[in-house]
């Protein structure tokens, strides 16, 4: 039998970070499920990712600088990180 529904997982930075980012600084909290056999509106996709990277140039935006080009993340919100993402062409 397929699956009708998957759960919902967001990565949520916890806080501003000094030196290198560990797994503490980072919450996993699950969300609302996604229904996969829903429609979806036109040109919108629904992507699963596989691996979460936390990649040198996001340390910058952990911690609480104002002066780049590129904004801090906010802390208790989810946070976008490089992913490798897995596309099924239907």
């Amino acid at each position: 039998m397929a699956v009708s529904e998957v759960g919902n997982k967001q990565v949520i930075f916890k806080g501003y970070i000094d030196g290198i980012p560990k797994e503490t600084d980072m919450e996993l909290k699950l969300s609302n499920n996604i229904k996969l056999n829903q429609q979806l509106p036109s040109q919108a996709l629904l992507v699963k990712n596989l691996y979460l990277s936390c990649d040198p140039y996001m340390r910058g935006r952990m911690r609480d600088f104002h002066g780049s080009y590129i904004p801090p993340f906010v802390p208790s919100k989810v946070y976008i990180p490089t992913f490798i993402p897995l596309f099924t062409i239907c």
